[in-house]
């Protein structure tokens, strides 16, 4: 079986594991409000007293006030990003130990990992916009190679939130332990991430369709179901996740993956 296609078994099965415990699916939601209730509370008051007139323009320089509200936003988002990923790992973590979760719980055991959890988002941010610079400034080669370094990070913090939820990793132990992994299961970290890229584009095509069938009046059902494919995804991201930490450094199957082809993702020796 080739990786992507395994990938997609194994998503599968995630699926199957994710649907024990369905109100987990409330944490991509509660992410998503949290963060328009973040980006309100800061753009709402810069706004009112920035000046954005070099916004609109090329040669106009950037108000102090917005930049400092862009990287606080940017800071922010990550930080609530991280948190309620890792609240899906909790959840997913304590299904796959034989515990039955729940929102509230998955909630308190991230709580209690904060000080990784922490850091580790404010480093990733940091890491996101240094990339996006060095982007926005590099020529065609040049934005290839960033390119290539933000895929090389992402293989390598591929695990960093469950080392952190489940070992209690701190967010520099917890990259390298991600790291120390990355070293014999690159491509199933990049086959993952390429499998589930294209469930997520198969599950869009219907809202596309209707959208071209039905034009505008379409996007009353597309947009919900797209949200609803984003949400899926993203539960399913963190349950696949957990369960690919817990096999690679325990070599135990979790619950539910009994009869999954988790063995054959890892090269435990």
């Amino acid at each position: 079986m080739g990786r992507i296609s395994r990938t997609i078994t194994l998503a599968k099965v995630s699926w199957r594991v994710l649907r024990q415990d369905r109100e987990l699916l409330v944490l991509p939601v509660l992410s998503f409000l949290v963060s328009v209730g973040v980006l309100l509370a800061i753009w709402l008051p810069t706004m009112a007293v920035a000046d954005l007139s070099g916004v609109a323009s090329e040669e106009g320089g950037v108000d102090a006030v917005v930049a400092l509200a862009g990287l606080a936003s940017a800071l922010l988002l990550s930080v609530v990003g991280v948190f309620f990923k890792a609240a899906l790992v909790a959840g997913a973590y304590e299904r796959m130990s034989g515990g039955d979760p729940t929102v509230r719980s998955a909630i308190t055991r991230a709580t209690t990992h904060l000080s990784g959890l922490i850091p580790w988002a404010l480093l990733t941010a940091t890491v996101g916009l240094v990339l996006s610079a060095l982007r926005n400034r590099a020529g065609r080669f040049g934005q290839f190679a960033v390119s290539l370094i933000g895929m090389a990070w992402e293989a390598a913090s591929f695990l960093v939130i469950p080392s952190i939820v489940i070992d209690d990793e701190g967010a520099i132990s917890g990259l390298k332990a991600s790291a120390s992994l990355l070293k014999r299961t690159w491509g199933e970290n990049l086959a993952s991430q390429v499998g589930f890229g294209l469930l997520g584009l198969a599950a869009m095509i219907p809202a596309i369709l209707i959208v071209v069938v039905a034009g505008p009046l379409g996007l009353v059902v597309a947009v919900p179901w797209v949200a609803l494919v984003a949400v899926v995804l993203v539960a399913l991201g963190a349950v696949f996740q957990t369960a690919l930490y817990l096999y690679a450094t325990s070599g135990t199957i979790p619950d539910g993956f009994e009869d999954s082809p988790l063995r054959d993702t890892f090269a435990t020796h």
